[in-house]
């Protein structure tokens, strides 16, 4: 598996390819992102099964890439649109992901790193104005 492999699995994901996960991820892989902190390729599945159920045209395009022996940084922007939520407004995240691999070139380790305040919730309506005057003061 490795880096190629999961980067192709990660830009082509559909529906239908989310069953492929456990070709990727160690049955006891870890996984935490902004929203989620699972252990196991299916609870890892079904967070993919539900973004194909919330959003709608949900994609990956992985930007850069950095390899180390048993692990990677990939760069990486999701663009998507919110099914129930202005269905015709694009939206885009960046984030970066850490993964690590199992010998068998699996995924056991990954961990998504984005800003949700910056890239999701200021661009909210009633909640992004609240999301941006905190930012500033902060500031």
């Amino acid at each position: 598996m490795g880096t190629d492999a999961l980067v192709q699995f990660f830009e082509t994901l559909t529906p239908e390819s989310v069953v492929a996960l456990p070709r990727h991820y160690t049955e006891d892989a870890y996984f935490r992102d902004p929203f989620n902190e699972v252990r196991g390729v299916g609870e890892i599945t079904g967070i993919f099964t539900r973004m194909f159920e919330n959003l709608h045209e949900p994609g990956f395009v992985v930007t850069n890439r950095i390899v180390q022996s048993d692990q990677a940084m990939l760069e990486w922007d999701f663009h998507f649109r919110i099914r129930r939520f202005r269905p015709e407004q694009p939206w885009s995240i960046h984030g970066t992901s850490h993964v690590r691999f199992a010998p068998d070139g699996r995924v056991q380790y990954h961990r998504d790193y984005w800003d949700s305040g910056a890239e999701l919730y200021a661009k909210l309506p009633v909640v992004g104005g609240a999301v941006r005057w905190l930012a500033r003061r902060m500031a």
